[in-house]
């Protein structure tokens, strides 16, 4: 059960009606999962909706390895609800299903490539310590440039604070849906 009850159009004030439009005409196409709590707070769901489209949507990095930071930040956090959208993106993308069941279990996936050693290995030190050692920064530089260094981050920041107000508001997955990941 949501802690933030899903507010029909009725309910919104004239703002939340704003952004809620804003949200809908945008890549999601409607106001859901997260955006059903942050919407309670307008000019929040404006800046990270915002945010979540550019990280999301005009990324400089390939989908595959965007999906697959996504995926280690839903590991670290144990967000059912996050790791349950973007499992099926990811596979899409192109992330081997090896490499998605090694992160779902909290393990050393064998099977990567440059490109998804370096995201993984940079993802999970930013999860780990707070900042990316200077041999994977430099790595990561070089491959991306410092503009997709700061991507790579953001999303780490930015898919992080939307498990926790996935986690923390109770925001059910789809009727019927078990939840995906074990308890770390």
């Amino acid at each position: 059960m949501s802690r933030f009850p899903k507010l029909s159009p009725d309910e919104m004030t004239p703002v939340q009606r704003e952004v809620a439009a804003e949200i809908s005409a945008g890549p999601r196409g409607e106001v859901r999962g997260p955006f059903l709590a942050l919407i309670h707070n307008a000019g929040l769901a404006r800046a990270v909706q915002q945010l979540g489209e550019q990280l999301r949507w005009k990324s400089k990095l390939p989908p595959q390895l965007l999906e697959l930071a996504v995926l280690v930040t839903a590991r670290r956090w144990t967000c059912q609800f996050e790791w349950f959208m973007h499992e099926k993106l990811a596979r899409k993308a192109g992330v081997a299903p090896a490499i998605i069941e090694a992160i779902a279990q909290a393990k050393m996936p064998v099977s990567m490539n440059k490109e998804e050693s370096l995201v993984h290995a940079f993802c999970l030190q930013a999860h780990t310590t707070g900042q990316v050692d200077d041999a994977t920064f430099a790595a990561a530089k070089q491959l991306f440039g410092l503009d997709g260094v700061l991507e790579l981050l953001a999303l780490n920041g930015y898919y992080s604070m939307m498990a926790m107000v996935l986690n923390s508001s109770g925001i059910p997955l789809p009727e019927g849906e078990k939840p995906p990941l074990a308890p770390l």
